[in-house]
């Protein structure tokens, strides 16, 4: 009867951290990654305390491409699938591995993204920990500062991505046209252009709409039930169909945590524009401000 809820709950892109927890009791065997990001110290915040056994990825080293031109690709462009694949393989991943992945900001950062990079490689088996680190600490999952050493493996078999993405001149032509919708996910305000605190320029897409990505989440930080997610999404992009959406954010990561919400709600996955407003905002291409709240 474990066995069998185990199974169910593997096909589900979120698992709840009493769900964890079980997992943990029941002595079943996942790889647990942990992928908070977004400070310096990070590693060191990482090292001092970690879920039990969690292994750690880094968003800026191995989830990203190095660059020194944020103008082509963003601040987090994609890294080769065969760079990916490797790193798989040093966790100890191969391609019928349960992997379970957390971040502290409600997989808004790089827990979403390594989501959707095992996603893009045809990975089954993933899910992101609702509530992330703090929810998990709540439930009584375990956390410790102990080195794990993960069970390395070959080189994950992979060669190409395999989710839907677009470039900086297919979403040029799709957010001004009628078939297509461009979602910008970050905040309202740094939609409108009335402040940036991370790139060059405040504005955003012409013709992009915004939907901010903490919109999927309830109150107490858990992601919105996929009956309300689904709703949502549903009426926000009425006639137009998912392979038809492109969601895009600063640097093409929090935008997979819409990409998760909707995965979440049963919905075929858009498509993701990684390069995002930090590409957008560094070539010469229009910028809008202002707009709806």
């Amino acid at each position: 009867m474990i066995i069998s809820h185990i199974i169910i709950l593997i096909m589900q892109p979120l698992l709840s951290a009493a769900e964890l927890l079980a997992l943990y009791q029941n002595n079943y065997r996942f790889v647990l990654v942990d992928a908070r990001a977004g400070a310096a110290t990070i590693r060191e915040e990482y090292d001092a305390h970690h879920l039990k056994g969690a292994i750690f990825v880094s968003l800026e080293d191995e989830l990203s491409e190095k660059s020194n031109n944020a103008a082509n690709g963003g601040r987090h462009p994609l890294p080769s699938v065969e760079r990916f694949a490797a790193l798989l393989g040093r966790l100890g991943i191969e391609p019928q591995t349960h992997v379970i992945v957390y971040d502290d900001k409600n997989g808004a950062n790089a827990a979403a993204r390594f989501w959707w990079m095992m996603k893009a490689i045809g990975h089954e088996n993933v899910q992101v920990l609702n509530g992330g680190l703090q929810a998990a600490i709540a439930a009584g999952v375990a956390a410790n500062a102990d080195v794990v050493s993960p069970a390395q493996s070959s080189s994950y078999n992979a060669h190409r991505w395999l989710l839907l993405m677009k470039n900086i001149d297919e979403v040029a032509v799709a957010a001004l046209g009628t078939a297509h919708i461009v979602v910008d996910v970050r905040d309202h305000e740094r939609y409108l252009g009335n402040h940036e605190p991370i790139d060059l320029i405040a504005g955003h897409i012409p013709g992009a709409v915004n939907i901010p990505f903490a919109e999927n989440l309830d109150a107490s930080g858990l992601y919105c039930s996929p009956e309300e997610l689904r709703a949502k999404y549903t009426e926000a992009f009425a006639t137009v169909p998912p392979a038809n959406v492109i969601v895009h954010c600063g640097s093409g990561v929090t935008a997979c945590h819409t990409l998760l919400a909707m995965a979440h709600a049963g919905l075929e996955i858009p498509a993701l524009y990684v390069g995002s407003w930090s590409e957008w905002s560094r070539n010469p291409r229009e910028i809008a401000t202002g707009g709806k709240p």
